[in-house]
C-alpha cells in the first residue's frame, strides 16, 4: 500500500532549481575547459593575424599552421557543445539544449572552413616551390 500525500511533496523536491556549485560570471559557469578554449581562441587568432602581417616567403606556411590550429580550437569547441547539448537536454532545458546545438554546429563549421583553407594553403605552398 502506498501513501499518495507524499508524492506531491517529493516531484516537488525533484523539480526544485538546484544551486551549482562552482564559480560563475553571470549565468555562465567558469570551468577549466572553458578557460582553456577562450585562450586557445585569442592565441590563435593573434597568431593568425601576426601570420597575415608577415611579408616573406614564409607566410603561406604560417597562415596554414595558423588555420590547422584555429581548426583544432574550432572543433574543441564543436565538441564541448555537443556535450552541453546532450548534458542540458538530459536536464529538460530544451532551449539552451537548442542554444549549445548552434554554438556547437556553428563551430563545427568554422572547423571544416578553417581545416579546408589549410589544405588549399599547403597545396599552394607545393605549388609555389615547384
Amino acid at each position: 500500500m502506498t501513501d499518495s500525500r507524499r508524492a506531491p511533496a517529493r516531484r516537488a523536491a525533484a523539480e526544485a532549481p538546484r544551486a551549482e556549485a562552482g564559480s560563475h560570471l553571470g549565468p555562465i559557469p567558469i570551468s577549466a575547459t572553458g578557460i582553456l578554449i577562450a585562450v586557445a581562441l585569442i592565441g590563435s587568432l593573434a597568431y593568425l593575424v601576426y601570420a597575415i602581417t608577415v611579408r616573406d616567403a614564409t607566410q603561406i606556411p604560417l597562415l596554414a599552421s595558423g588555420a590547422v590550429v584555429l581548426g583544432i580550437v574550432f572543433a574543441a569547441i564543436a565538441v564541448v557543445g555537443a556535450r552541453a547539448t546532450w548534458r542540458s537536454s538530459v536536464r529538460g532545458r530544451d532551449a539552451r539544449a537548442f542554444a549549445h546545438a548552434i554554438v556547437g554546429g556553428v563551430a563545427a563549421l568554422a572547423a571544416a572552413g578553417c581545416f579546408a583553407a589549410a589544405i588549399i594553403l599547403f597545396l599552394l605552398r607545393q605549388t609555389s616551390l615547384g
